[in-house]
Order: structure tokens, then sequence, then C-alpha cells
């Protein structure tokens, strides 16, 4: 019961994501595309939700305060073996990709997805998606990664040097400059 036609009057969708305004910006976009999205800010509250109504989608954040996406998937499927789990994440890795779909994700996106990328992983049925139109640079990669990590150590400058085995001056470099296209 993996195909979406099945179940085309369920358009459920719990969103998970520590993020508010990203959150908040999802969660209407997918609502403009016919989900009925509902949204939770950690682990504990997604848990509360599932138990209460089981999604038959969901798009989950990898790391948040509380805990880990991850451990959502698992009461997803206990409650709803058929629902389709996206994984989210900035922190895109090979092995948390492989960790996403052992635990029953269907698909995982590096942040930033937008809406579009999330409805189309959330509704494919095993097609290969086509390689993005304008895929980010290496330089545009490099960035968002500093970036994160920047975010992840407080703006805490000094801490992000030393998180990303960097100067602090040449971190400080990178960071007034704008974002490579």
């Amino acid at each position: 019961m993996n195909d979406p036609q099945a179940q085309p009057d369920d358009k459920s969708l719990l969103i998970l994501d520590d993020d508010t305004p990203f959150r908040t910006r999802l969660g209407r976009a997918m609502e403009a595309r016919g989900f009925q999205p509902r949204l939770a800010e950690s682990v504990a509250e997604a848990k509360r939700l599932v138990e209460d109504t089981p999604p038959a989608y969901a798009v989950l954040d990898m790391k948040l305060e509380d805990g880990s996406g991850l451990d959502v998937v698992k009461v997803i499927h206990d409650h709803r073996p058929e629902a389709r789990v996206v994984m989210l994440t900035g922190y895109g890795n090979i092995a948390t990709a492989v960790a996403a779909v052992k635990a029953g994700a269907v698909d995982y996106l590096a942040k930033p997805a937008d809406a579009d990328d999330v409805m189309n992983a959330l509704l494919n049925q095993g097609d290969v998606p086509p390689p993005p139109e304008q895929p980010m640079s290496a330089d545009r990669v490099k960035w968002e990664h500093i970036q994160r990590v920047y975010e992840a150590c407080g703006h805490n400058v000094s801490e992000t040097a030393r998180q990303l085995n960097m100067h602090r001056r040449t971190l400080q470099r990178i960071l007034a400059k704008r974002a490579p296209k």
C-alpha cells in the first residue's frame, strides 16, 4: 500500500523541524499542494502527534535538540507501516542517508530543500529523480556547511573555527562574504 494513488483522500502530513521559519514555510507550501500538515518542533511532540493520529506522510529533520528524526520514523511505522517518510538534514553524508533508508525513510534530502523537492520525494514511486537543473557549486556547498556549523555553535566564531579545523581569521573572512552562486 505504498502507492499514494491507493490513499488519495489521506494527505495527512507530519513536518518535524526545529527551525520555526522553515517549518512554518514548508507547512504552508505543502498545504497549498493539497496536504494537511501538522507541525512539530521536537521529537517528543512528533511522537505524541503520531500516536494520536498516524500520518500518511512525514517530513522529518534528522538532528533535533531532543533526539533524532530517525526515532520518529520507527514510531510512525509501528502505527502506520505504509506511511511514506522523507528525512531532511543540513548535515548530509552517506552514513546518515543509509541510516535513514534503513530506518524506513523513502528518501533523504539535504537542506535547503524546497516544497517541490519534498513533494516529489514523498510521492515518488521508485523512479530515480532527475539531477537538479542548477546544482549548487562546490563553493556554495562549502559555504552552506560553514553556515550550518556556525549556527550549531551559537554564532561563536572561535568554536566554529575549531569544529571546522580552520583558522579563526580565515573563517571570519568567509563569513563576511556573500554566499557564492
